[in-house]
């Protein structure tokens, strides 16, 4: 199954981290931790604690088959560095599956990557997606070029988890 990449810190939104790894999990796949050092642990909005398994740089995209971004403060502290922006490049470069959740998206958009792509994202960043070229969908879930995936809020979820186990299905 799939080895997939998740660039997570402190601040994260905590059912966005909890619930779709665990339906990646079930589904068969395996989910790595990323953030500035290994064995660090970084705790969410609400309590959940999480221990990185990887420093960024112990890692590059071609270790990894898919990307996923949980939502929260984390992606837009995670996008103040350019070594975790150039990983989240890459993927989308690559056009390996990526997926994210809430304000995921602002990863996306500091690593220049959503120029002519469709999107969804929570409302707040939603000027900044198309600011960043992407056209914006105020849907559950959005799948571009059956690659990239992207939902925006919590109440999303039960979609965004059965596209993002869908998409890994079809392309593993």
């Amino acid at each position: 199954m799939a080895k997939i990449a998740t660039v997570i810190t402190d601040m994260f939104e905590d059912v966005e981290w909890t619930s779709p790894q665990k339906a990646l999990k079930e589904a068969g796949h395996e989910v790595i931790t990323i953030d500035i050092e290994a064995g660090k642990v970084v705790e969410g909005k609400h309590g959940e604690k999480v221990t990185i398994d990887k420093g960024i740089d112990e890692v590059k995209a071609s270790d990894f088959d898919a990307l996923f971004i949980p939502g929260g403060f984390s992606p837009d502290i995670l996008r103040a560095d350019d070594r975790v922006v150039a990983f989240v490049k890459a993927f989308m470069d690559d056009m390996k599956p990526t997926f994210a959740i809430c304000h995921g998206p602002q990863l996306l958009i500091t690593a220049k990557t959503l120029k002519g792509r469709d999107a969804t994202g929570y409302k707040s960043i939603q000027v900044d997606l198309e600011n960043a070229g992407a056209k914006f969908h105020d849907e559950e879930v959005f799948v571009c070029q059956k690659q990239l995936v992207t939902s925006r809020t919590p109440k999303d979820l039960p979609a965004f988890n059965r596209e993002i186990v869908k998409l890994l299905q079809e392309t593993m």
